[in-house]
């Protein structure tokens, strides 16, 4: 693949994708470009915060109620567990079981365990099971590379 690089000195700054066809290494760079822009918004006590989706561990819905993770804080989000799934279905985020979606790019390792399950333990060393009825879907996405949508 042939790239070129221009620094501009005014105007705004642009990045273009051309490609015959969508193949792992344009994924890669499309995938990237995505999950730099996207943010979603949520609630911390009274307070409206901006949350960069690479800074999110994991989002869960407990009680009805979502809430996306990060090192340092837990957000209230005002999406349905299935909205969020949509939202960064591109970019790294896999729903794990019935009631949480985990960030690709923030587990640490993986252990088997019996029944055909999977602990991921995520880089701030919280343990996520992904129930077997994801696993399966999860190792594919693994052996892809971490990039499925």
């Amino acid at each position: 693949m042939k790239y070129t690089i221009n620094q501009i000195s005014n105007g705004e700054d642009e990045v273009i994708v051309n490609y015959r066809t969508m193949n792992p290494e344009v994924e890669r760079i499309v995938h990237f470009i995505k999950r730099e822009q996207l943010r979603l918004v949520g609630w911390k006590e009274k307070e409206q915060k901006v949350i960069d989706t690479k800074n999110i561990l994991y989002i869960e819905t407990v009680d009805g109620k979502t809430f996306a993770y990060t090192k340092d804080n837990v957000l209230k989000l005002e999406y349905t567990l299935t909205q969020v799934e949509q939202l960064l279905n591109d970019i790294n985020f896999f729903r794990c079981s019935k009631s949480m979606i985990i960030n690709i790019d923030k587990v640490d390792s993986l252990k088997s365990l019996p029944s055909n399950r999977i602990d991921a333990k995520m880089v701030n060393g919280e343990h996520i099971i992904i129930s077997r009825t994801y696993a399966s879907e999860f190792r594919r996405i693994l052996r892809k590379g971490a990039q499925h949508g």
